[in-house]
């Protein structure tokens, strides 16, 4: 059988080991068992224990239903047979484990199954008969954290504290008064339950905590005595498992949250920080040295202890990583550890400190002992001053206080003299960032649309009548009369039969005036009606006008720029408009200001081959409509930004849309208002413009192949 067998099976025994108060072995042990053997008799197995000397009673003895364990107490007795293991394999006996602890020997029956058994003692032999179902004695009762100690001394709870762990498990902290008292924890339903075994609880503790505000698995803890013993109900919520250890007088039981993970059959706690094998250790009183050759022979690892090192423990632990059983330890004992290897050292914390400290020390004075080497390092894409005020920067640690940096502008190479190790992290820094910058393209594109609607509808409409006037006859027989109609003049005449009727201007006659106004200095179209009666005495006169204007446009600009990776570029193109500006003396000087399209960005090219870009796109141009006696005004456009964007991606950094809409209407009272007619009286005026800008950005990483060409 491996060593890891053995010290697997040697804690196994220890987990249940409930009465020994380990000590050293004394050298004056009164028995031994010599040997240990096993016989078939009819259906049943009889085990056979060869002691050195006889028995006076039979061995105290108990069972484990799950594993199937039978476990026989051999007090004042050592281990003869020079072997922890054999391994049988009759029937349902599967080994045996030899365990001597202190001054006491304990057999360990495996089994494949619970079985009944019986024991007597003849002469130097110890018969243990093994056969059919398990009676009540071979299964007393299921398996504790801990077995209750045989001494007689009142054990009592002191305090029960709840707090919430750094990954958000709850602990709930109980405070015993000695360390012997009997623990059972077990899954109840949805809770967990913790029984303390003849112990009282105080009148304080007996009550619900109610601890639902730590945001934890945990509810509530509620504690309550039944009969001689005290009863902790945990109330946890959702899927959650639970972790169990004492440390001397203190009793920590965690309840953590389990996350499912639809795509395992099983579900885990998930990560832990503890990795190791599980294994449960049960102790009174034990020498810290021989809990650390425990797990140094569960481990297979190689554990050095201080001589330092000393003191006992009470310790009990179940299902626990063995590095967390380990660290619990140490803990406990203000140890601490250094792994090399498979090879662990264990102290002081203050010693292993000292050590240390005076290990540096050595080596420091090593370091200003170690004669210095000098090596030049040639800087291909960076100037070898930048890369030489960088290694004499005072908060760098590259270079020691011996090293010194020379540079050779004329071939930007730096020589460096320093210790050996220190050439040899200057060389891997420089390796480092000694390296082609990645160059970047942007361009930006901004896009201007106007749509623009304007529509006047106007009416002039007059009337007027005769207001006197004369008739006469010219020399060659034809009529002539003249009237007058509301200040206008109508002639009218006789010229070889026909009739000729020429009305004057009405502008005195109208009633109503209101035409469609212009558009962009565009007159609007008129269509003009006039009705006369029989004697042209009176005449009603009709003007409708009406204009609309209705036009499309878009100014596209794409200013473009190329930089290195975390360097500013600009590219701009305008005018500079000049204007005054008075002076602190009061006299008037000629400034100019620019009206420019121009593109500022930085680029910085991150891990994932994305591009983070701080942006400052402005397009400025001269508005002529408006001046003023300074000068002309602007119209501008800017937009200052910072955006992640993928290499080769197109994204809309910014946009503007703006409408206008006017629906003027101009009338007579009363008059404008009725259906139809009403557009007789009143003058309409329609507008609907609408301007959009966006700006879209395309940066792309430029490769070394494209560059070049």
């Amino acid at each position: 059988m491996s060593h890891r067998l053995i010290a697997a099976a040697f804690t196994s025994v220890l987990s249940f080991l409930p009465l020994f108060a380990l000590a050293q072995v004394a050298s004056d042990n009164s028995n031994s068992i010599e040997a240990v053997g096993v016989a078939r008799q009819g259906d049943g197995v009889v085990v056979k224990v060869t002691m050195k000397k006889p028995l006076g009673s039979v061995p105290g003895s108990f069972s484990v239903a799950n594993p199937a364990r039978i476990a026989l107490d051999f007090p004042a007795t050592s281990n003869g047979t020079g072997k922890t293991a054999q391994v049988f394999n009759e029937g349902d006996l599967r080994s045996a484990n030899i365990v001597q602890a202190g001054d006491r020997t304990r057999l360990v029956l495996n089994l494949l199954r619970p079985l009944s058994y019986e024991t007597r003692v003849e002469d130097r032999n110890v018969l243990i008969s093994l056969s059919g179902a398990p009676s009540a004695a071979a299964v007393p009762q299921a398996a504790k954290f801990s077995e209750p100690s045989a001494t007689k001394a009142a054990h009592a709870i002191r305090d029960i504290n709840f707090r919430r762990g750094k990954d958000g498990e709850g602990r709930v902290v109980v405070d015993l008064s000695d360390s012997g008292i009997g623990i059972d924890i077990k899954n109840q339903g949805n809770n967990l339950v913790v029984d303390f075994s003849k112990t009282s609880l105080p009148d304080s503790l007996r009550k619900k905590l109610d601890v639902t505000d730590f945001a934890t698995p945990v509810l509530a803890v509620t504690s309550s005595p039944v009969g001689q013993n005290v009863r902790m109900v945990i109330s946890p919520k959702g899927n959650w498992e639970h972790n169990a250890y004492q440390s001397e007088n203190q009793l920590v039981v965690e309840v953590k949250a389990v996350v499912e993970d639809p795509r395992q059959l099983t579900q885990g706690a998930g990560k832990q920080k503890y990795s190791g094998e599980k294994l449960s250790l049960n102790f009174q009183n034990i020498d810290v040295r021989s809990v650390l050759q425990v797990i140094a022979d569960f481990t297979n690892f190689n554990i050095i202890t201080s001589d330092s090192v000393s003191g006992s423990l009470t310790l009990r632990l179940k299902d626990v990583p063995w590095d967390q059983a380990l660290d619990i330890i140490l803990q406990a004992k203000g140890l601490d550890m250094r792994k090399n290897g498979n090879v662990i050292w264990i102290a002081p914390r203050d010693e292993l400190a000292t050590r240390e400290r005076l290990e540096f020390e050595s080596r420091q004075q090593i370091t200003d002992l170690e004669p210095l080497r000098t090596e030049s390092f040639q800087i291909n894409y960076h100037k070898a001053t930048s890369v030489a005020a960088f290694l004499r920067n005072r908060d760098q640690t590259i270079l020691s206080k011996r090293g010194s940096v020379v540079v050779d502008d004329r071939t930007n190479k730096l020589f460096v003299s320093d210790i050996g190790s220190r050439l040899d992290d200057i060389r891997r820094v420089v390796s480092e960032i000694d390296v082609a910058v990645r160059q970047v393209l942007i361009e930006a594109q901004i896009v201007e649309a106007a749509d623009t609607f304007t529509r006047n509808l106007g009416v002039r409409l007059g009337f007027g009548g005769s207001s006197g006037g004369v008739v006469g006859t010219t020399a060659d027989g034809r009529s002539v009369g003249r009237n007058t109609f509301g200040g206008g003049i109508a002639q009218t005449g006789y010229q070889g039969g026909l009739i000729e009727t020429k009305p004057a201007t009405l502008d005195s006659a109208l009633g109503v005036n209101l035409p469609a106004g212009s558009i962009a200095a565009k007159a609007a179209g008129a269509l003009s009606f006039v009705l006369w009666n029989s004697n042209a005495t009176r005449f009603l006169a009709l003007e409708i006008s009406a204009l609309e204007a209705d036009g499309k446009g878009k100014v596209i600009s794409r200013p473009r720029v190329m930089t290195a990776d975390q360097v500013e570029a600009i590219i701009e193109q305008g005018v500079e408009i000049p204007y005054q500006q008075a002076t602190s003396s009061g006299a008037t000087s000629v400034s100019f200001r620019k009206a420019n399209l121009s593109l500022k960005v930085k680029p910085q090219i991150t891990p994932d081959g994305k591009i983070m870009m701080s942006l400052d796109v402005n397009k400025d141009t001269p508005n002529t409509k408006i001046s003023t006696s300074s000068g002309i005004a602007i119209d501008t456009k800017h937009v200052r930004t910072e955006v992640l964007v993928e290499n080769g991606g197109t994204v809309v950094i910014g946009g503007i849309y703006t409408q206008e809409t006017t629906n003027q209407s101009t009338k007579i009272p009363l008059l404008g208002d009725i259906p139809i007619a009403g557009y007789l009286f009143r003058d309409n005026a329609k507008v609907d413009d609408k301007t959009e800008l966006l700006v879209f950005i395309t940066p792309r990483i430029v490769s070394e192949q494209t560059a070049n060409r």
